[in-house]
């Protein structure tokens, strides 16, 4: 197993639509999405796959569409990022004590992905968690994220009910937070607010100490 293989093959559907997609977006990344942030995270932040005009276009998750303005804005509140935005993968923008993966690597047919690709796709969140230093945590963008890392661990999905601001033990003693994810629909409909987000975010930081800057009160909005 490996946490990332940039020209893997795996998903038919998936490599015939990123195929289709490199003619008339020729400046796109168009192929599996790494992992950005710290190589040694406190928190690993599980999205569900790149979008069409964000990751899928800059190479780097949550980067160039409006699901990443909540999440690089709390994360920058919090003193966890260099910059408040994240717009192309040449920003300079840097994490401290972050990680952001996707369960899912390559953007799918109307960011959908089916449970073949994200069964395909898992063993990657699987080995990449595996990575981590035993203090790290997660934390799930929305139901699909939550799910596939329950199946990397082996674990039933009626075990861990996913609700937002919701926190489960994994096997490994880990704990998996859960948010709803900060896409459009979301936020606009007030599913999701900033306060929700950086309430969560902060609750972790305060419980994890992410970037060791807590104790310093740089994680304070006040």
């Amino acid at each position: 197993m490996t946490c990332f293989n940039p020209e893997c093959q795996r998903c038919p559907r998936l490599v015939d639509f990123l195929g289709s997609l490199r003619k008339p977006y020729h400046d796109y990344f168009c192929a599996p999405v790494p992992a950005f942030g710290d190589v040694m995270p406190k928190l690993l932040i599980v999205g569900l796959a790149p979008g069409m005009h964000g990751a899928n276009r800059t190479g780097r998750p949550f980067t160039g569409d409006f699901a990443g303005v909540l999440l690089y804005q709390t994360l920058y509140d919090l003193g966890l990022a260099s910059l408040p935005t994240s717009k192309h993968a040449d920003d300079g923008l840097q994490l401290f004590g972050v990680r952001i993966t996707n369960a899912v690597k390559c953007l799918p047919p109307k960011n959908k992905p089916i449970a073949a690709e994200i069964h395909a796709c898992n063993d990657y969140l699987q080995q990449e968690i595996t990575c981590l230093a035993n203090e790290c945590q997660l934390l799930a963008l929305g139901k699909i994220a939550h799910d596939a890392v329950l199946k990397s661990y082996g674990e039933r999905l009626s075990a861990h009910v996913f609700s937002h601001a919701a926190a489960h033990t994994m096997p490994d003693g880990r704990t998996l937070f859960d948010s709803y994810h900060c896409s459009r629909y979301n936020t606009q409909t007030r599913r999701l607010t900033p306060t929700m987000f950086y309430d969560l975010l902060a609750h972790i930081d305060c419980l994890v100490n992410i970037n060791n800057k807590s104790m310093l009160g740089l994680g304070d909005k006040s």
